[in-house]
């Protein structure tokens, strides 16, 4: 991979990670730098999975294959913020 394809995927990754995190409801306890994280597997596992129904080549904007990689990362952004956001609190 080339140094613009891992830039394009930083990018890419912290655009899926932040509409991620919108999509979540409630403040989320979890950092920047996870959120990008979540983000870029998002963005990576959503466009194989597009690619797997045929979803990721379709003329003009691939609006499929963005809803993926963002209910990927609303799924990675809940499941962080239960898992490593919740230390310390008590319930």
């Amino acid at each position: 991979m080339e140094i613009s394809g891992i830039i394009s995927a930083i990018v890419i990754g912290i655009v899926i990670g932040v509409l991620g995190r919108l999509v979540v409801p409630g403040r989320q306890r979890i950092g920047l730098l996870l959120t990008i994280v979540v983000g870029i597997v998002a963005a990576l596992v959503g466009t194989f999975l597009a690619a797997q129904f045929g979803l990721a080549d379709t003329g003009g904007v691939d609006w499929a294959e963005w809803g993926i990689q963002i209910a990927l990362a609303a799924i990675g952004v809940f499941a962080l913020d239960r898992v490593a956001g919740g230390r310390g609190r008590r319930r």
